[in-house]
């Protein structure tokens, strides 16, 4: 590569300096010209006009000197003229000052003509250096540019390609909320052309569009980073698709909203299997339900109707009147503690959703929880966080849920005592409480159902109580936990944290 480079380098090197050597050598013989001519004129005794001709032609040397070399080679061929011009109006035009002072001008003129000329030259040479300079620079930068264009045009239709090619709908929508671009699976899936739907707002392009322009509207405007719901469209053609749709900002690098992205995938084939297998969990959850009504309902029935057959016998001993007459009162509380709790899983009351601070919850529970436990000997610690961020919910329901997981809790250790420990925390998103107790543990096998209706470990228990805890959960879009062990027993309960209206203006 080094050789490559250097061999035409020397050429150029020798071909410059051959060019030096060729104008030098015009110069020098236009020079000795001239002054042949001024020494054949005097040898021929010629006029003296024919020397006025000759001094002009000093100037051509001196001109090609300066347009070949610049300032300083018109200097150097103007002092090259002026010697034997001097001498020569030194010895034949009568000298160079006094009466003939033009002979003095003309070589001062000799000197002016070389170095002006010569000056332009050089500025001219600077200017076309300069305009080289700049030529090179925009030729690397449109290179440059070329290169880019290229490569925006390979992710162009590369993106695009994996547009095409993936089988979820993919809406881009400008800040104004109208289609920008629809990739094929959109088409397919919503029954419509790219060409009928770009620009239209996308709530134009749907029958009923489940909400989805309402999502697009919080993304844009910034009340939302992101939304993702289980939406039901229906289609200019009147077809109705069960979609996931999640809606998303679209960012410029700079951070100004261009717009949001908005994928939609077909779940109705899923939406059809899942609400097959609903139906079928409430069919076997009606059987369970019904087997445990009926076992719960069945034990104070026999009990009170021997009771009654006691009365009948008792022969109106007082005594074991009044003790029947107990033993009926106790089972009949009972049957109506089932049905109490039946109720209240069946009919279920409304929530009333507010901002509800978890910490003030906690605390009022523990208010109705403190001596209950003191009197189990069980101890109850607090570790909950500073600052957590309040949650959507309705405090009374989650009230009870913390009550039942609490006594649950103690009841857990009345015969040994222990600890309960109740913590909070915050990921950003969710509020996380965890309820734990240092009792003896639920076995395995019995931990996948403490969630199921009728379930208990307890004899005096009527299993409807983290059934209902879990309903209660679920209508405040949060989820809970149960982990378990021979070290005691966690609950963690997660709520949404409550969206700040201020957030994202």
């Amino acid at each position: 590569m080094r050789e490559g480079t250097s061999t035409p380098n020397l050429a150029q090197e020798e071909h410059g300096r051959a060019a030096i050597y060729r104008a030098v050598a015009i110069i020098a013989g236009m020079l000795v010209a001239v002054t042949a001519l001024h020494l054949y004129t005097n040898t021929l005794g010629g006029s003296a006009v024919w020397h006025l001709l000759y001094r002009r032609l000093y100037y051509v040397p001196i001109l090609y000197a300066a347009f070949v070399f610049g300032r300083r080679g018109g200097a150097l061929a103007a002092l090259a003229a002026s010697v034997p011009f001097a001498m020569h109006a030194h010895m034949s035009l009568g000298g160079l000052f006094g009466e003939h002072l033009d002979n003095g001008l003309e070589i001062v003129m000799y000197f002016v003509v070389g170095v002006l000329f010569g000056a332009l030259r050089d500025m001219e040479e600077r200017k076309t250096r300069d305009l080289r300079q700049v030529s090179v620079r925009l030729e690397d930068a449109y290179r440059k540019l070329e290169e880019r264009a290229i490569q925006l045009i390979n992710i162009q239709d590369y993106t695009q390609s994996i547009l095409r090619s993936i089988t979820s709908g993919v809406l881009t929508v400008g800040p104004d909320g109208s289609v920008t671009t629809v990739n094929p699976a959109a088409e397919r899936m919503l029954g419509i052309s790219e060409y009928d739907i770009v620009p239209k707002p996308i709530g134009s392009i749907f029958r009923d569009d489940g909400g989805l322009s309402g999502d697009v509207e919080k993304v844009l405007s910034g009340r939302l980073p992101l939304t993702l719901h289980e939406l039901k469209l229906v289609t200019r053609g009147g077809k109705t698709v069960h979609v996931q749709a999640s809606t998303s900002r679209m960012r410029a690098v700079g951070g100004r909203i261009l717009g949001a992205v908005v994928t939609i995938e077909d779940v109705s084939e899923i939406k059809a299997l899942t609400e097959q297998l609903i139906r079928a969990d409430r069919l076997a959850a009606m059987g369970e339900l019904t087997a445990g009504v009926a076992h719960e309902v069945r034990n104070p029935l026999g009990i009170i109707r021997a009771s009654v057959q006691l009365l009948e016998d008792a022969n109106c001993d007082p005594i074991r009147t009044h003790e029947a007459a107990e033993v009926i009162k106790q089972e009949i509380d009972r049957l109506d503690k089932v049905i109490k709790a039946l109720l209240d899983f069946g009919r279920p009351s409304k929530p009333t959703f507010v901002r509800t601070d978890v910490g003030s919850v906690i605390e009022d529970v523990l208010l109705f929880t403190l001596r209950f436990a003191h009197q189990s000997d069980v101890a109850i610690e607090q570790k909950v966080a500073k600052d957590i961020p309040p949650v959507i919910a309705d405090p009374d329901q989650l009230k009870q849920v913390f009550l039942n997981l609490v006594t649950n809790a103690v009841q857990s250790m009345e015969e040994t005592g222990g600890t309960i420990t109740i913590g909070t925390e915050s990921d950003g998103d969710f509020v996380h409480v965890s309820i734990e107790d240092t009792g003896p543990g639920i076995p395995a096998s019995s931990l996948g159902k403490v969630f199921d209706p009728f379930f208990s470990t307890r004899d005096a228990g009527t299993g409807l109580g983290l059934t209902i805890v879990h309903r209660i959960i679920d209508e405040h879009d949060g989820h809970i936990e149960v982990g378990s062990g021979s070290d005691g027993t966690v609950f963690r309960v997660s709520l949404p944290v409550a969206l700040d209206e201020s957030e994202g203006t």
